[in-house]
Parts: structure tokens; C-alpha cells; sequence
């Protein structure tokens, strides 16, 4: 490089890899969150029950781990 190039700024990597963030993939990314919040209640709450559902199987196998020990 000689005195007459300009000097490239420096950029630390964001999250994605880049130091900015698109604007396509945040509009994207937007749409994602907004259609999870529109799911049916019928949907969410099978969501939610099922999320209860495996916490409780993972409790019981973690139960039984310990009563082997």
C-alpha cells in the first residue's frame, strides 16, 4: 500500500459473519418471528403441553439416574 490508497476501515465480524446487518435478512428474519406469534391458540397451547410433556420424561430419566447411583 502507498501514502496515495486509502486506508480500509476497520470492521470487527458481527454475528452473521459481517459487520452489518442486511436488511433483507432482518426483514426476513421479522417475518419468522411475526408468523410464530400468529399461530393459532389451539397450536401454541399443543406447543406448550408438549414442551411440559418432555421436561417431565427428561425429569423422570434424570430421576432414575440418580437412583442408580
Amino acid at each position: 500500500m502507498t501514502s496515495a490508497e486509502p486506508v480500509r476501515p476497520a470492521t470487527s465480524t458481527g454475528l452473521f459473519g459481517t459487520s452489518r446487518v442486511r436488511a433483507v435478512d432482518l426483514a426476513s428474519y421479522q417475518l419468522v418471528e411475526d408468523a410464530r406469534g400468529r399461530a393459532p391458540e389451539h397450536v401454541r397451547k399443543r406447543q406448550r403441553e408438549r414442551a411440559r410433556n418432555e421436561q417431565a420424561v427428561a425429569a423422570r430419566l434424570v430421576a432414575r439416574e440418580f437412583e442408580r447411583e
